[in-house]
């Protein structure tokens, strides 16, 4: 029986939207997936689902950590894993919704996390490693191992450190575990066209913008919040840049789009080399992506729980909305 479902993609992708119809026909809650929307009062810049947005469906892990927080991917991992059996000890489904795809395959699978486990050979030829080539490479190096990696370049102690954790985090004979699945689960992933993609990033700024996203910046800045995990997430980065006096308003709102889009594109050659998912047309029909989910679920599941639901569907909200 598949007791764990978890929609992934792109930023802008529509997995929002696609999230409460599943809910609402599976008698599900959703899980928030979104190494960002976990911090208070960074709310515009990280899209995150407004409480009259949720349609009654309970949300789980927004709003746990204050900005001048730390968090980690071991810890995401214990917190999900809890409110996973909590979840289900309530029989109800639980929906992992986001588009960060190192903190959803930890969930998901046997991904181990090991203080100890640090080779020192490794240690030291990353150091070696950086005097040489610079944090630049450091950072393109962090990034090929972790597309959705928030650390800023020049926090060149954390990179080095995410490295390590990356490269041999896991103890040697548990390397094979980390593909070994935890649930039954299906991870659904929604596919658009790059440029469709591209275009609903840009309107999507646009939109912060008109909700307040400047103001909701300089509200943390103002509180002294800055070098810290939370403001190096896109949106917040490049506003600080602005309100410092470093870029003008038109140069934030660029890069800002511009660095969306990268983003994106990293989200989906990590979604797409990294995970079993089970893709569909994010532009489709609603009902019949809903359709293909469910004929999917029925035919890798003789206990499936659509069968004792109801298949009524709301088209209140489309699913090719923002996420």
């Amino acid at each position: 029986m598949i007791d764990v479902i978890a929609i992934v993609g792109p930023t802008a992708s529509g997995k929002t939207a696609l999230s409460l119809e599943l809910a609402k026909r599976l008698d599900g809650e959703v899980i928030n997936g979104d190494s960002m929307q976990i911090y208070r009062d960074m709310t515009i810049g990280t899209a995150k689902i407004l409480p009259e947005e949720m349609q009654g469906i309970p949300h789980h892990l927004l709003d746990i950590k204050n900005p001048d927080e730390s968090f980690s991917v071991a810890e995401y991992q214990t917190l999900v894993r809890e409110k996973i059996a909590d979840i289900q000890s309530r029989g109800k489904l639980p929906i992992i919704v986001g588009g960060t795809g190192l903190y959803v395959q930890a969930v998901l699978f046997d991904y181990r996390f090991s203080e100890e486990a640090v080779d020192q050979e490794l240690r030291d030829s990353l150091h070696q490693e950086l005097e040489e080539l610079g944090p630049d490479n450091m950072h393109r190096k962090l990034l090929a191992l972790d597309p959705d990696s928030d650390i800023h370049p020049n926090n060149t102690r954390r990179v080095i450190r995410a490295i390590e954790i990356l490269m041999s985090g896991q103890k040697k004979g548990d390397r094979e575990l980390a593909l070994s699945p935890m649930y039954n689960e299906l991870i659904i992933g929604l596919d658009i066209p790059r440029e469709i993609l591209y275009e609903r990033i840009n309107q999507r700024v646009e939109v912060m913008l008109g909700r307040g996203l400047i103001a909701e910046v300089e509200s943390l800045r103002n509180r002294g919040i800055r070098d810290v995990q939370s403001i190096q997430a896109i949106g917040y980065r490049e506003i600080y840049a602005y309100l410092d006096g470093q870029a003008t308003r038109e140069e934030a709102v660029r890069k800002l789009k511009q660095n969306s889009r990268k983003y994106a594109k990293r989200q989906f050659t990590y979604f797409k080399n990294k995970l079993p998912i089970f893709w569909i047309d994010a532009l489709a029909d609603p009902e019949k992506n809903l359709q293909e989910i469910i004929a999917f679920m029925q035919e890798n599941d003789r206990d499936c729980r659509i069968d004792k639901l109801t298949t009524k569907f709301n088209t209140s909200r489309e699913l090719g909305g923002f996420s």
